[in-house]
């Protein structure tokens, strides 16, 4: 495997400005989630090039290509792997000056799927050309929707990207400016959080504010069941890592107006399925009993997100192996767990699955942002390692 590990090292470097290239016209025109209609177009075309086999139109924008092995061998186990990779963007106005800045004001790659999607393009290029030098398939997945509910991720599975073939095993790769370029990041086990959207309304009755004896106020209610879930849920982290934070509260009454009702907008997160459902019950009713006994009520609706997303430990394991014979030990390191969520959830809880981080900060040269911010962007010479990794731990699980 030693020499086919220097031919990826050759190719990746040979392809690197390609792959940059690829990024850049990406990140230049962004999409929002489930509207990726162009960007599918732009990766079909490029599959094409490829000459790689490929099915369009899952989930409207999403596709899979094939890229199928042709050493033979005498075992009979030709296994098949999943290579995952995002593709949407956010509603975010960029503010980098650079020649490939968004052309679409208000929409952004602010978290690195222009990345995500122009290495797996690389990984497709470089291990078709060495498909002699592997048994087994190798399944890539252009996914929609990473960003918004339900997660494009749910609905390509409900529509069979996990069949036909079946893989049994997927990696995905993200972003991480807080890590510098050539160092990546794994975590065995449990990684990311579940994601849960709160939306509560809750109804008092307006009036003039110096009229205390004709109203309601809404805001008082809201008040009340904020401090009480706050005081409760910061008293259960024991059970499982847990967030329940509240980020938007809406009054729309005046300095001597109460209004009638108050909406207020919140997350709730953990890493425990069993717990997760109790907590929405237990929200609910503290939420709304608050509500009847200040004579008001509350619609507590919770929209059921992501769930926790796990690293199989075995498959974790060996791909961080595989990474330090790339990179070498000094530029592999151990993630700490976060309450952030991801769909590639949905697909750590159907088969076995690993996603890691690629460090793609420089402080050096002033590439600090974090994702999800306006100014958010990437060394790439991380493409590179993105490309290159990928590909070497792909055929490192498919032995």
């Amino acid at each position: 495997m030693e020499n086919v590990q220097l031919k990826i090292k050759t190719l990746s470097k040979q392809y690197l400005s390609e792959i940059i290239a690829i990024r850049r016209h990406l990140h230049a025109h962004p999409e929002l989630s489930f509207e990726e209609f162009q960007t599918s177009n732009y990766i079909v075309s490029k599959l094409k090039e490829y000459h790689i086999s490929f099915n369009q139109g899952i989930v409207k924008t999403g596709i899979t290509a094939l890229v199928v092995g042709t050493k033979t061998t005498d075992s009979s186990n030709k296994r098949c792997i999943a290579l995952r990779a995002d593709m949407d963007a956010l509603p975010i106005t960029e503010e980098n000056h650079v020649v490939y800045k968004s052309q679409s004001t208000g929409v952004m790659h602010a978290c690195g799927h222009d990345v995500h999607t122009a290495s797996l393009l690389g990984v497709a290029k470089i291990l078709n050309e060495l498909k002699h030098e592997f048994e087994g398939t190798v399944k890539f997945i252009f996914q929609p929707g990473e960003e918004k509910l339900p997660g494009g991720a749910s609905l390509m599975i409900t529509e069979g990207v996990l069949e036909n073939p079946r893989p049994q095993s997927i990696f995905a790769q993200h972003v991480f400016p807080s890590m510098e370029v050539g160092k990546v990041g794994f975590r065995p086990g449990m990684y990311m959080a579940s994601t849960d959207e709160i939306y509560v309304t809750i109804k008092g009755k307006g009036g003039h504010a110096a009229m205390p004896s004709d109203y309601n106020n809404p805001l008082l209610i809201s008040a009340a069941i904020l401090l009480e879930l706050n005081k409760i849920f910061m008293q259960t982290k024991q059970i499982a890592p847990t967030v329940l934070a509240f980020g938007r509260i809406a009054g729309n009454g005046a300095t001597n107006v109460i209004p009638d009702e108050v909406k207020v907008e919140g997350t709730f997160r953990t890493m425990d399925e069993v717990w997760r459902a109790e907590a929405h019950h237990k929200m609910k009713y503290i939420a709304e009993n608050i509500a009847k006994e200040m004579g008001g009520t509350c619609d507590f609706r919770i929209e059921h997100g992501y769930p926790f997303l796990v690293n199989d430990e075995a498959k974790t394991l060996k791909a961080r192996i595989a990474a330090e014979e790339y990179l070498g030990k000094e530029n592999v390191e151990d993630l700490p767990m976060r309450m952030t969520a991801e769909d590639f959830a949905f697909f750590s809880q159907q088969i076995p699955a690993c996603f890691y981080r690629l460090g793609t900060g420089n402080k050096l040269k002033g590439i600090t942002s974090g994702v999800h911010t306006s100014t958010f962007d990437i060394d790439e010479q991380a493409l590179e390692i993105a490309v290159g990794l990928m590909a070497w731990i792909a055929l490192n699980d498919l032995q």
